[in-house]
């Protein structure tokens, strides 16, 4: 099992939100010994000269061989965080974003690999368990009370 730690340095990462009623697609996050700590919604790293729409259409289709199409402009938020000790700063563009019709319809659980070869795997969570003792974290922090104000 291979561990992951943060970048040195800020990255500038577009998220997509997609939502089934109630539940939000997200991705596990893994501690190292590959317990679920949290899940958080897919998308990735904004390479140099290219937009965040642009990089989250790119991100989804990666990840998930689909285009996604963003619903409007994005959030951003400021995330400063650690994980398994390691220092984590990110901007984030937050989109919410449509899935082409019928994408992954009867499924609730989706695997897929990251670039790095890892597989990983994103499912569509009810957000109002999320945090909640027993149940995994959403990430980034400060999301969940964001999601409050606008739905």
């Amino acid at each position: 099992m291979t561990t992951w730690r943060p970048a040195p340095g800020i990255r500038f990462k577009a998220l997509g939100l997609h939502w089934r009623g109630d539940r939000l697609l997200a991705s596990e996050i893994l501690d190292d010994a590959g317990h679920v700590k949290g899940v958080r919604p897919l998308g990735g790293t904004v390479e140099f000269g290219e937009t965040a729409e642009a990089a989250l259409i790119r991100e989804f289709h990666e990840e998930l061989g689909i285009t996604v199409a963003p619903l409007g402009p994005p959030v951003f938020m400021e995330n400063i965080y650690s994980h398994e000790g390691s220092l984590g700063h990110e901007i984030l563009a937050i989109f919410d974003v449509a899935f082409p019709p019928d994408a992954f319809a009867g499924k609730t659980r989706i695997a897929f690999k990251e670039d790095s070869g890892t597989e990983c795997f994103a499912e569509w969570f009810p957000v109002e368990t999320l945090d909640r003792p027993g149940q995994p974290r959403l990430y980034p922090e400060g999301l969940k009370a964001h999601l409050r104000k606008v739905k």
